[in-house]
């Protein structure tokens, strides 16, 4: 890195830490609006999945939170859309795992000798 790259870098942290300090109270706001958020999309999974799913999801946010990010907002568009006609059981939320995750592939290497 350069001195010029650093002295970017340096500016815009500096930036946005002013931007911090002169509105904390917008900063505030925005932190209960997630909190709202996340707690609309709890009870919309809550609604939509049966205990057994819900725990495989939260045990799937567990280990990995961007990929369980993705299904939770899946089965949220879905239940706000109505194409959920009962709750997701847990085999079907396994399907529904297995449809999204991507194959692995298989990899042999042999040696010559």
């Amino acid at each position: 890195m350069g001195d010029d790259e650093l002295a970017e870098i340096r500016r815009r942290r500096m930036e946005e830490m002013q931007r911090s300090q002169a509105n904390p109270q917008a900063m505030n706001e925005e932190m209960e609006r997630q909190k709202q958020a996340e707690n609309q999309i709890q009870m919309i999974l809550k609604q939509a999945l049966e205990p057994e799913a819900r725990e495989r999801l939260n045990t799937i946010r567990m280990t990995r939170p961007e990929f369980a990010a993705s299904i939770q907002q899946q089965l949220v568009t879905l239940a706000q859309s109505g194409r959920l006609q009962s709750r997701i059981t847990d085999d079907q939320l396994k399907t529904l795992l297995k449809q999204v995750t991507p194959q692995k592939k298989e990899f042999t290497i042999t040696r010559r000798r």
